[in-house]
């Protein structure tokens, strides 16, 4: 009776599977811009020298004026654009109020009830609102000399999207931040580095085992995607422990400690009426119709192809997979390929090749030194190395062997190959006499192809593309050697 007692409550106790994580994604982008959000200044948080790029107006001194950035602007309609997003025709910018070191004007300007994006999608998460605020100084902690403060970053333009609260799980939420990442520089809008702080990643995690939302706890300043899915996965078990415990979950801020792979608590959340958002008095309402540069005709002519278009048309070139995300997490890469192949976006053959190539051979001499690039000029040089291959001019090993004199060195692909006596040769009459020396050389490998083991002259083939350094045509070879063994 005890036994059956205690299976009993071991099947009623709940488990991880009994609760919901429900997960909102908020991410902060620093943008490109020449100057801050709302002073002439330089946009270069990360100069070498503190405090280099200040003014009054980013120090908050008493009678300056602020200025909408333009430009910053710009940046956050061509992000709603992308999203497919709803566009603001009228916006504003309101004071959000809270007193930090390092935030001059004890309030930090940004929008509330009127941001300039609403709605949208990315990687299947719904979009809540895309809004432009100004980013705050560097507070630096030290023991000895106490809190300094770097200001360069104080006034930078900042990108606020925030997601709906409809991720369920962390997988799904570090992909969503990937992808976020990559339309953020494909529309070199940001660099979005997020090691050094051009993009921040904060998460809102809740659980609860009914259709009601838990309390949310926010993990703020993520900084890379192993942290996003790590401290989600992380918040959901603590949380998950807390109220089996029969605790209650408290709202709070909490940050995530890379090095103990836990969150810890910080603050109490605070709530938008906690920070008394009100619009700011000095700053125009931005009537964004009467704006030319922001219509969406001029929008659609500055965005350029999105990564979903890419991944398409990379896939219709019968690129692999893995190829198509090489090709899209390296603007670099995607570039030249895309030089190298204008034109001949109808050729497979010559497509697959040059990312064949590119994606594995060029990306290992690119990564084994610094110092390489790659231009026009050299793509010039790649599409007729690649043209030489596929027309059977030279073998694939040769190619691998020019590759860097000809692409990085600017030397001519083709006139290499002559010097070197690399270009491949297709002639029977030229290649009768190798393979007539080869399976002399090689009785033993010529009588097991005689008993029957057909791969045994693959071997005499492999030995002839070493003597002559690559330049016999396999095809054509092995063909010959056939005909000789067969013949003895």
């Amino acid at each position: 009776m005890r036994l059956l007692r205690t299976l009993k409550n071991a099947k009623m106790k709940p488990t991880m599977s009994d609760y919901t994580p429900t997960i909102g994604i908020e991410v902060h982008a620093e943008l490109n811009t020449k100057s801050k959000m709302f002073c002439g200044c330089k946009n270069d948080p990360h100069a070498g020298e503190v405090n280099a790029h200040t003014c009054p107006v980013c120090l908050a001194h008493p009678g300056t004026l602020p200025t909408v950035n333009k430009e910053a602007v710009k940046k956050v309609l061509l992000v709603g654009r992308a999203l497919a997003g709803n566009l603001a025709t009228y916006s504003e910018f309101d004071r959000k109020n809270y007193f930090y070191p390092d935030i001059p004007k004890a309030y930090q300007l940004s929008q509330y009830a009127f941001p300039f994006v609403t709605g949208g999608e990315l990687a299947g998460v719904a979009i809540t609102r895309v809004h432009l605020e100004e980013d705050t100084a560097r507070s630096q902690h030290d023991q000895d000399e106490g809190s300094l403060v770097d200001f360069n970053r104080a006034g930078v333009p900042l990108m606020e999207l925030v997601t709906e609260p409809v991720i369920h799980d962390a997988k799904t939420a570090g992909h969503f931040a990937k992808e976020l990442q990559l339309l953020l520089r494909t529309l070199k809008v940001s660099s979005a580095n997020m090691e050094k702080g051009e993009m921040r990643v904060e998460a809102n995690i809740s659980v609860s085992k009914t259709e009601e939302l838990g309390t949310k706890v926010e993990v703020k300043n993520l900084n890379s995607f192993k942290s996003v899915e790590q401290a989600i996965d992380f918040e959901i078990k603590r949380q998950i422990k807390e109220l089996e415990a029969g605790n209650s979950i408290i709202q709070e801020t909490r940050g995530w400690d890379e090095a103990k792979s836990k969150t810890f608590s910080q603050r109490s959340k605070e709530t938008a009426e906690d920070y008394r958002y009100f619009p700011d008095p000095d700053i125009p309402k931005y009537d964004i119709k009467k704006e030319s540069d922001f219509n969406d005709s001029r929008l659609a002519e500055i965005s350029p192809e999105l990564p979903a278009e890419i991944r398409i048309r990379l896939t219709q070139y019968g690129l692999k997979p893995d190829q198509v995300e090489i090709l899209l997490q390296n603007e670099v890469l995607l570039d030249f390929f895309t030089t190298t192949t204008k034109g001949r976006e109808n050729d497979t053959k010559f497509l697959q090749m040059a990312a064949n190539y590119l994606t594995s051979d060029i990306v290992g001499l690119l990564q084994n030194s610094g110092t390489l690039a790659l231009d026009s000029k050299m793509a010039i040089s790649y599409a007729t190395l690649i043209d030489m291959v596929g027309a059977g001019d030279i073998t694939s090993r040769v190619a691998k062997d020019l590759l860097e004199e000809a692409v990085f060195k600017g030397a001519d692909p083709r006139k290499t190959a002559e010097e070197k006596g690399l270009l491949q040769s297709s002639s029977a009459d030229d290649l009768r006499p190798l393979a007539e020396s080869l399976a002399a050389a090689h009785p033993t490998v010529v009588a097991d192809y005689k008993a029957g083991k057909e791969s045994a002259l693959k071997f005499l083939v492999g030995q002839g593309m070493k003597e002559t350094g690559g330049s016999a045509n396999p095809t054509v070879l092995l063909e010959l050697l056939t005909e000789v063994a067969k013949r003895n």
